[in-house]
């Protein structure tokens, strides 16, 4: 493994770590109140696409960042839709 990927490693390590905390606060609050279902709706998707590029291009850093993040921003999406129709059930 080069330096190179190491570095992309690291830096994919990061910003794919941001969305644990939002996962957490989500699972134990249940409140989605700030979240925007079209921007993690845009943003699944383009991870999405970024992960697909990353196993075209067999970058290691690229597809295993984007795979992960993918699934914690499509938890969060998901997470949010459920609380909402739950929320929007309760006040019927």
């Amino acid at each position: 493994m080069t330096a190179l990927t190491i570095l992309g490693l690291i830096a994919a390590s990061c910003t794919t770590l941001s969305f644990v905390p939002q996962v957490i606060h989500i699972i134990k609050t249940k409140n989605v109140a700030g979240i925007s279902l079209t921007m993690y709706s845009i943003l699944t998707t383009g991870v999405g696409l970024w992960m697909i590029y990353g196993f075209l291009i067999q970058d290691l850093s690229v597809f295993l960042a984007n795979i992960i993040t993918f699934i914690l921003a499509s938890w969060v999406l998901i997470l949010t839709i459920i609380q909402r129709i739950k929320s929007s059930k309760n006040e019927a």
